[in-house]
């Protein structure tokens, strides 16, 4: 038997090689990369990654993680530890909470080991909730960009197959977030384990849809690679019949052809063992008992076991153990990789971990878990995963219960919150058959249930959740105190999902507290007041979040106190009470203090409502100001994305359409909560309409809807802003009937007190109302009564919009209503005027004056008609405002009035319009470097920036965008980002 049957050379992989050599320099390059390599076990993925990770120690630093097979939970962030660990004991443990900076908290809570370094860290500065992930997320990433700007990094994680859930989501954190790095990640899975319902699944399916992802699935060898396979072991190519032999039972799988080429048989069939369990163990069956014994013990220990962890659990001494392992590696069954033992295959594990018997499997596993107690007692590793998996698997369900506990409090301290969910359903699985669980968890059974129920919400299983919660409810009596928690739980969990129900959940909490718990109440009575204003029921959120308040000051909870007063602040001015509104809020953020979650809100909610009352710049500003408090708690890339998403809106009332593109993308490519989702994708479709690509908008709109009915369902501002939107669409297709049909929500009694997105709203309806009096008719008899009743709905629009007329922009929005309802000259003069203040969407005026010109020329001033038509072309054409633009062509062509424009920009613009339909064809043609320069375009780099950001010079850098502007037929740099819409 050969000591080792692994070919010196790696024989049919020189194309994948190839290719990943030039991913790995387009990622030096600074176009971020990664690659996903699946295939059947023992066709060769660790082989080739092995290869390829000597070739790349050359020019980049590489880092390792191997995810670990504990059974159906893994230990969180298993692989990421791993690989984090090497690059810290690289570049230094100072050196790389320098650069986490305001992770660092959380970088601690995972690698507690680096707490010695430097000052004491507040487990306060750790943010809460699902929060707490994206600054741990953030700490990596900033990590892992800033080292990739000194040298490339190339971040290797093997068997993706056993990857534990926290693991997976930072993954897809990196996929979407290291847009500016030197960084390429290679991952590896064996495809036939992932089956249906498992977590990678859907993992896999997403990457098919990013660019910046490339997946290739190794194929078996050929007849020929298998012989220059068996050639290059055996120092001779096989004979004919031999190789026909080999090839037919090995299938063409490497690891098979080393095995029997290594036990000598591949002379003729009779030499094979006749199935694939006795291939795998014929090289572990030709061992001593001693040597089998160890790789049995090995085998219960993990894919890799440490040298000091296998003398821990090994009952010989050490020289016996080296000699036995030696034996073992000799013999071809493990191989040695640093301080660590591991099987030559996984399969050969997994084939000896099968022959274990039953009591034997107890025995070693015990050793291991009291290996691990010890471990964890003397330092500060956190390994209370592995206790647990090991106690269980010595059926030993009294030690497994605490170690399980500890295990979801450690994953919860490290924001692995899928893992802490699965751990806690693990501790409820054995809280019955333990004596004691009250007492060793520190908690009721009712409380723990309702804690793994909140991990799983945070970790985005909000069904699995609910379900849990349902289950905790129906077994907990209503006078126990965990009662109320509970409620209070599943109402979060259903406003997470974006489904109705919280409200009288919430209610119903607070009749069973009474007057006990303070705390508690206010903290509830801050929800429900949160949940009043998102359903619109602003005067009844303003008395509850008032009596939290109250009750949060007595209790010297500065954030609920902070929480409470904002939303109450925020009612009170979508109510018209701006002066108080804004004092208030103000006042919010001073009780905030230093607490990031109420500040973080108090610039949410500050920047949302100066863009209502017409403070377009100050929202901007005040969305930047919440950023850089994002940025400074480490939460840029997480709540920060939602701050820089705030700021679209007041963009496009500035007319600043530009900035807002790579805002929405970014927020997009984070994967935000629907609710966000949905505000993102309303806003890209707003400025898809109005720069004139209602075809585009349309369509657009069309596939993201469905997503919007649950948010329509309980959201106020949701249900406002998707209904003129959709009606604004309707109207841009002239299908009138369908435009009064969307516009029945501005109708909903539950909106009656919604002024601030309930005027706009009013303004695209009077704009129904309007065609549908001119004669706008429909092709089916349903349709033309739809547009009989938009016809007659003057007087209760009128009606509708006397109730806003305290409303701050009142003067604006009922000018504009009067002139669409009413025409004439005059209207429409006034309509100018009013669109002319500061407080005016940009679009506006321009717009207006196409109206004005409009009623001009019906009056028969043709003369006054050509020069407001101009005025409106060229503040058309200066704001970008596409759809005004292409109108007043049409109006002047068709009256016969000869502007004076710049036709190369106006073609430009039309070229825009026209083009952007193919913006995804276009964008195609461009290289994996143009399209990166191109990124960096709509960022509104220069281009000695752009090279300063790419490692180049600013001269190559303008020769790419010349490229770009070449390729995608675009004259200016903004014209060739707005064409790029899908940019990552």
């Amino acid at each position: 038997m050969s000591p080792t049957a692994s070919s010196a050379t790696m024989i049919g992989r020189d194309a994948e090689l190839a290719w990943l050599d030039g991913l790995l320099d387009e990622a030096a390059a600074g176009v971020p990369r990664t690659i996903v390599i699946g295939g059947e076990a023992g066709i060769g993925k660790s082989r080739l990654i092995r290869e390829f990770r000597q070739r790349a120690e050359r020019t980049a630093r590489v880092v390792l993680g191997q995810c670990v097979d504990l059974g159906t939970v893994a230990a969180p962030y298993a692989p990421i530890k791993a690989a984090l660990r090497a690059l810290v004991a690289e570049v230094g443990a100072e050196r790389a909470l320098e650069i986490v900076g305001p992770g660092r908290a959380a970088f601690i809570a995972l690698l507690p080991e680096l707490g010695a370094v430097g000052e004491p860290i507040d487990a306060g500065a750790i943010a809460g909730g699902a929060g707490a992930s994206g600054q741990l997320h953030e700490a990596i990433a900033v990590l892992l960009e800033t080292l990739s700007h000194e040298r490339p990094i190339v971040l290797i994680v093997e068997d993706l197959h056993w990857i534990d859930p926290a693991s997976l989501s930072l993954l897809r954190f990196f996929l979407r977030m290291l847009a500016s790095s030197r960084v390429l990640i290679v991952l590896s899975y064996r495809s036939e384990d992932v089956t249906r319902g498992h977590l990678l699944r859907p993992f896999l399916s997403e990457l098919e849809r990013d660019r910046w992802v490339e997946r290739r699935e190794l194929a078996r060898l050929s007849r020929d690679e298998v012989r220059e396979l068996v050639a290059s072991i055996s120092d001779e190519p096989p004979a004919e019949g031999a190789l026909d032999v080999l090839f037919r039972r090995s299938d063409g799988v490497p690891f098979f052809v080393e095995e029997v080429v290594g036990l000598d048989g591949c002379r003729d069939e009779s030499d094979l063992p006749d199935t694939l369990r006795e291939l795998l163990l014929a090289r572990y069956e030709r061992l001593s008992d001693r040597a089998q014994m160890l790789l049995r013990l090995i085998a219960t220990g993990g894919v890799r076991v440490p040298h000091s962890m296998l003398t821990s659990v090994y009952r010989g001494d050490d020289a016996d153990l080296d000699e036995t392992a030696r034996e073992a590696v000799v013999g071809g069954v493990l191989v040695v990789e640093g301080d660590e033992y591991g099987f030559r295959h996984a399969l050969v594990r997994e084939a000896i971990v099968a022959d274990i018997l039953p009591g034997e499997r107890a025995r070693y596993h015990a050793r291991y878990a009291e290996a691990y107690e010890a471990l964890a007692a003397a330092g500060t590793r956190r390994l209370a995963a592995e206790i647990s998996y090991h106690w269980l698997g010595a059926n030993n369900a009294a030690k497994a219960f605490p170690a399980t506990v500890q295990a979801v409090r450690e994953a919860r301290r490290s924001t692995a919150f899928a893992s802490a969910a699965q751990l806690g359903e693990r501790a409820l699985a054995l809280w019955d058959v333990v004596d004691g669980a009250e007492q060793i968890a520190g908690m009721s059974r009712m409380e723990f249930m309702g804690r793994t129920a909140s991990h799983l919400r945070n970790a985005g299983e909000i069904d699995r959740s609910l379900t849990l919660l349902k289950s905790a409810l129906a077994e907990c009596p209503p006078d126990d105190p965990d009662f109320p928690r509970l409620l209070r739980d599943e109402a979060l969990a259903l406003a997470a999902a974006g489904r109705p129900g919280s409200i009288p959940l919430l209610e119903r909490a607070l009749d069973v507290l009474g007057d006990r718990a303070p705390l508690m109440r206010a903290t509830v009575l801050s929800a429900l007041a949160g949940r009043q204003m998102i359903e619109g029921r602003l005067r009844q959120a303003i008395d509850t979040a008032e009596t939290a308040l109250e009750l949060a000051l007595r209790e010297q909870s500065a954030r609920t106190a902070s929480v409470s007063l904002n939303i109450a602040a925020v009612c009170r001015v979508n109510l018209g009470d701006i002066e108080r509104g804004l004092a208030e809020l103000d006042r919010s953020r001073e009780l905030a203090e230093d607490d990031g979650p109420a500040q973080l809100r108090y610039f949410v909610n500050a920047s949302d409502v100066h863009y209502l009352i017409g403070e377009y710049a100050r929202a901007v500003e005040l969305a930047e100001a919440g950023l850089a408090r994002a940025r400074e708690l480490g939460l840029e890339r997480n709540t920060g994305v939602i701050l820089a998403s705030n700021a679209v809106d007041p963009h496009y009332a500035l007319g600043q359409w530009d900035e807002t593109l790579p805002l929405i993308e970014r927020a997009l490519a984070l994967d935000p909560p629907l609710q966000f989702r949905v505000y993102l994708l309303r806003a890209k479709v707003w400025a898809r309409l109005w720069r004139g690509d209602a075809e585009g908008a349309d369509r657009e709109f069309r596939a993201f809807r469905p997503i919007t009915a649950g948010p329509v369902e309980i959201e106020m501002q949701t249900r406002l802003s998707v209904g003129r939107l959709a009606t604004e669409l309707a109207l841009a297709r002239g299908d009138i009937a369908g435009a009064w049909r969307e516009s029945q929500g501005l109708f909903d009694p539950r909106e009656r007190t919604a002024v601030a997105l309930g005027f706009p709203y009013a303004w695209a309806v009077s704009r129904v109302v309007a065609a549908a009096r001119a004669g706008a008719g429909a092709a089916d008899a349903e349709g033309a009564a739809a547009v009989a009743e938009a016809a007659a709905a003057e007087a209760s629009l009128r009606g509708l919009v006397d109730g806003f007329d305290a409303w701050p922009l009142a003067p604006l929005w009922s000018a504009l209503v009067e002139a669409e309802l009413g025409g004439g000259v005059d209207a429409w003069r006034a309509a100018v005027e009013a669109a002319s203040v500061r407080t005016a969407e940009a679009y506006l005026r321009p717009y207006s004056l196409l109206r004005l010109g409009e009623a001009e020329l019906a009056a028969g001033d043709r003369t006054a008609a050509r020069a407001t038509l101009q005025s409106a072309h060229d503040e058309a054409e200066a704001g970008g405002v596409g759809s005004v633009l292409a109108s007043v062509m049409r109006v002047a062509g068709a009256a016969g009035l000869s502007l004076d424009a710049d036709r190369r920009v106006g073609a430009d613009i039309a070229g825009v319009t026209d083009g952007i339909a193919a913006s995804t064809d276009a964008t195609a043609e461009l290289t994996a470097r143009e399209r990166q320069v191109l990124e960096l375009i709509a960022e509104g780099l220069s281009n000695r920036q752009i090279g300063e950001r790419l490692f180049i010079s600013g001269k190559t850098a303008s020769v790419h965008v010349s490229a770009i502007l070449r390729k995608l037929g675009a004259s200016t740099r903004t014209e060739a980002a707005y064409r790029a819409g899908a940019l990552r």
